[in-house]
C-alpha cells in the first residue's frame, strides 16, 4: 500500500461551495501556460515574482525538448480573445523540484510527489492591476481545519476533456483535518474526504488546472497537483510550506546570477 506523505500534500476537501466565473482580473497572480508538443495541453501557474512563475513539475510532461514550448499568459481573463491587459511571455528556464516522481498506485495509476516547478521567464511582466504576484506563506502554523479557500483555472467545465473554459473558473474549498481522511481509496492509499462528486471540481482538478494555486487568506497554500479520475475526492494539492526551503533557495541562486527580478 502507498500512503500520501502528509508532509507533501495540503489538504483534502469536504464540500463545493461554489463554482462559477471569476471576477475578470481579480485574481491578478493566475497564469495560463500554453504547452506545445506532440499534444497541446494547459495549465495553469501563478506569478511569485515579475519573472518567475510556480506551478505543478508534472505540467513538465508534456513539453518535450525545449523550453521555448511554454508560453505564460499573465493578465487574461477570456483566453480566447486577445485582451488588452494580457502579457504573452516565453520561458527562458525551468526548474522541475529535483525529486519529483510519480509513485504506481496499481491499476494503472500514479501518484506524483514533489510535485512542483519554477520557471523564470524571458523578461519581466509589467505590474498593473490586472498582473501582479501572490505571496509565498510563512513557515508558521499551516492551514486550520475549517479554513476557507479557493482554487481557480482554465480547465474542463465538465466531465469530457475536450469541454475546457474559455474564462477563467474559481470554486471554494472548505479544509478538513488529517483524521478526517480516513476512508481508504481504492487506488490503495489513504487520504479521503467525505463529499459527493461535483463538476465544478472536477473543472479545476483533473482537467487543464494543474499548477493552479490554492489561496486561504489572500496566500498561496498549496499547488493543484491531482485527483481521482472519475471526479470524486480526494483533491490533492502540493503543499507549499513543505517546500519553501527549496523555492527559497532557488530564487536566491537565481537573483545572484542576476537572471530573476528582485
Amino acid at each position: 500500500k502507498v500512503f500520501l506523505p502528509l508532509q507533501q500534500f495540503l489538504l483534502c476537501e469536504t464540500m463545493i461551495i461554489g463554482g462559477q466565473d471569476a471576477e475578470p482580473h481579480s485574481r491578478p497572480y493566475m497564469a495560463f501556460l500554453e504547452i506545445r508538443g506532440e499534444e497541446n495541453i494547459r495549465c495553469g501557474g501563478f506569478l511569485l515574482r515579475d519573472n518567475v512563475v510556480l506551478t505543478a513539475a508534472h505540467c513538465n510532461e508534456g513539453c518535450l525538448g525545449s523550453v521555448l514550448q511554454i508560453t505564460v499568459v499573465l493578465g487574461a481573463h477570456d483566453i480566447t480573445q486577445t485582451e488588452k491587459t494580457q502579457q504573452r511571455v516565453a520561458v527562458r528556464r525551468k526548474v522541475p523540484h529535483p525529486d519529483f516522481k510519480r509513485v504506481p498506485l496499481g491499476k494503472g495509476i500514479e501518484l506524483p510527489i514533489n510535485d512542483l516547478m519554477l520557471l523564470q521567464l524571458k523578461r519581466p511582466v509589467t505590474r498593473k492591476h490586472s498582473v501582479r504576484p501572490i505571496p509565498l506563506p510563512s513557515l508558521g502554523p499551516t492551514v486550520k481545519p475549517g479554513s476557507m479557500c479557493s482554487a481557480a483555472g482554465w480547465g474542463s467545465v465538465s466531465r469530457h476533456p475536450e469541454d475546457l473554459a474559455d474564462t477563467l473558473q474559481e470554486v471554494d474549498l472548505k479544509v478538513i483535518s488529517v483524521k478526517s481522511c480516513s476512508r481508504k481509496l481504492d487506488m490503495n492509499y489513504y487520504y479521503y474526504s467525505h463529499g459527493s462528486p461535483s463538476p465544478h471540481l472536477l473543472a479545476l482538478i483533473l482537467q487543464g488546472d494543474s499548477g493552479g494555486p490554492l489561496v486561504c487568506n489572500g496566500t498561496v497554500q498549496g499547488i493543484v497537483s491531482c485527483g481521482r479520475p472519475n471526479g470524486s475526492p480526494p483533491r490533492i494539492f502540493t503543499r507549499i510550506t513543505k517546500f519553501l526551503p527549496w523555492i527559497k533557495k532557488t530564487l536566491r541562486n537565481a537573483l545572484r546570477q542576476g537572471s530573476i527580478s528582485n
